[in-house]
């Protein structure tokens, strides 16, 4: 395997881990009295990130050259992730969940940023591809993604005016 088809096995690991954690968070909320909203933009959400690692795993030359400070960049925006993940608790999934009761939350990076899970994931799409030199992966993926996430947050912050 390629240093780049490794990576996209790495992230697929790391996503299908956090679809689980989303899939058991989201189960709780329901049961609780929670509704998604705007669902329909999750299946097209889905297809850009698998569109990403299939091209990160299959369009990336074997001899491609790794961008260390830039892979590393990657990882440092990793923990972000983790960041965020850990501070919205059991209210984190990948999916848009209304639970009107529920406190906003306003610690971690939520402190600064009203979203900063998006800023986590815009990087990521630009950064992974970079790291082996795949600018037009990067530019194709980032702006498909920014499509989705102008959508997804249209939803987003209309359930979340609903409670402020």
């Amino acid at each position: 395997m390629t240093p780049a088809q490794w990576a996209a096995l790495l992230v697929g690991l790391q996503r299908l881990g956090e679809l689980w954690l989303s899939r058991r968070n989201a189960r709780r909320l329901f049961a609780e009295g929670g509704r998604e909203i705007g669902a329909g933009h999750y299946p097209v959400l889905i297809a850009v990130h698998a569109g990403w690692l299939a091209a990160i795993a299959f369009l990336i030359p074997a001899d491609a050259p790794v961008y260390w400070p830039l892979l590393a960049a990657y990882l440092l925006v990793q923990a972000g992730r983790v960041w965020v993940i850990s501070t919205l608790g059991r209210y984190w999934t990948t999916r848009v969940i209304d639970m009107p009761a529920a406190p906003l939350v306003k610690r971690g990076p939520y402190r600064w940023i009203r979203h900063p899970n998006y800023v986590v994931v815009v990087l990521e799409v630009a950064l992974l591809p970079l790291a082996f030199g795949a600018w037009e992966i990067a530019l194709a993926f980032s702006l498909a993604n920014l499509a989705v996430l102008a959508w997804r947050l249209r939803i987003e912050n209309a359930a979340l005016a609903r409670r402020a």
